[in-house]
């Protein structure tokens, strides 16, 4: 009987044609929205954390305070000095202090000039090798700087296209701030956009074209121990408190472990998901009213149907599984549809945003436990729409049902 009914609410779905597609467009559209949304922001948090894997875990990012978005260090207004570095060096636990640069200068090739990211390689050949390691730099052609080089630079992936009218090649000059330099290397892609438009050069190179004295835009500090690196960050922090007479409270510095920075980023990004997770839910629940006023019409259209079924032997209880299975059937083709427009907006959305964002590893993972319970949430949603609608049919009057 229970399947039969099942059948019944099938059939009588697809009797209604249009109107139980104009019913399902409000569950399209929240499923939709749930899936996309979600699977975005699990891709992104997948995207920006993933740009953190290559930090190692025996290195401190030391930074004044920024005042605005962008690389490390470069918002600072008020920069780190040789007095810091000093300071620091001397701290028991730390193994070397790498000077980091980081600023923007103009760039022109084949007359053609743009503005890009530029950051300097130390003049010590232990600091260098510390350097590479810490932002995890592949070559992909030519080599990369050392210890020795004088106006050379190596650029980013995104100088090895024609956007400057034709290709750079390694041994060609170009021209930054001003100065000649002889392309040497160029990067392998990254994850991140902002090194693969970066330029680098040596250290009193750069320098010496901005006009750069006693000032670091960040210091890199490598711990001799790395089960040791928090302790390490308590007792920099206390110095450097100390030395600057600052109280509790009164920070005007950062100190990073690259768990902290994947920390920071995944408490945002969790903020994000939950917001996004908000306005879903507001789809879903304009599709859920949007069943109900379905299922109501139905009764009131149908009230001689329902009146022959029961004057036939059918129980109250057959009347509410009728329009329960309806709006439950409703509720899982939406979903289904909604799963597969969801996935494809999610996919298309996510090329789209590696694109434009220059080599950042937007993937969408098939999280197939996510989708089921998505397509059966929808399941849910359209029968609790459906409840008080099949109620009030099996209340109906036979005889009164008949004459209607």
């Amino acid at each position: 009987m229970k399947l039969r009914l099942i059948s019944l609410a099938s059939k009588n779905i697809r009797n209604r044609g249009i109107r139980s597609w104009l019913t399902m467009i409000g569950i399209f559209i929240g499923i939709a929205a749930v899936v996309s949304l979600i699977s975005m922001g699990q891709g992104l948090q997948s995207a920006v954390t993933g740009q953190f894997a290559a930090l190692d875990p025996d290195k401190l990012v030391f930074t004044n305070t920024e005042t605005g978005f962008g690389p490390p260090g470069s918002t600072a207004v008020n920069k780190l000095n040789e007095h810091d570095r000093d300071l620091i060096e001397k701290v028991n636990g730390v193994d070397i202090v790498v000077e980091r640069l980081l600023r923007v200068v103009s760039f022109e090739y084949n007359d053609n000039v743009d503005f890009s990211y530029v950051t300097n390689i130390p003049e010590k050949k232990d600091s260098i090798d510390v350097m590479y390691d810490a932002i995890n730099l592949e070559i992909e052609k030519g080599r990369l700087l050392n210890e020795n080089d004088r106006g050379k630079v190596v650029l980013g992936n995104d100088f090895t296209g024609d956007d400057y009218g034709k290709e750079i090649r390694l041994g060609k000059k170009v021209i930054i701030q001003g100065k000649e330099f002889e392309v040497i290397g160029f990067l392998k892609k990254a994850s991140t956009f902002t090194l693969n438009g970066v330029i680098i050069m040596p250290e009193k190179d750069l320098r010496e074209i901005l006009d750069i004295k006693d000032e670091y835009d960040l210091l890199i500090i490598q711990v001799k121990d790395r089960d040791k690196i928090g302790k390490v960050k308590e007792t920099l922090e206390r110095k450097i408190m100390d030395d600057r007479n600052l109280r509790e409270g009164e920070e005007d510095f950062s100190i990073q472990t690259p768990q902290q920075s994947i920390e920071t980023v995944n408490t945002v990004l969790d903020s994000v998901n939950i917001v996004i997770a908000g306005i879903a839910g507001i789809s879903l629940l304009v599709g859920a009213i949007g069943i109900t006023n379905t299922m109501y019409t139905s009764v009131l259209e149908r009230k001689k149907e329902i009146g022959i079924m029961k004057s036939v032997g059918a129980k109250n209880s057959d009347i509410i599984t009728l329009f329960l299975a309806e709006s439950a059937l409703l509720g899982l083709i939406g979903g289904i549809i909604g799963v597969i427009i969801g996935l494809s907006l999610a996919f298309a959305a996510a090329g789209a945003a590696s694109s434009a964002l220059g080599g950042l590893d937007f993937k969408i993972s098939l999280n197939f436990p996510f989708l089921i319970f998505a397509a059966l949430f929808s399941v849910v949603i359209g029968g609790i729409s459906g409840v008080f609608p099949a109620i009030q049919a099996s209340k109906l009057n036979p005889v009164e049902a008949l004459r209607s």
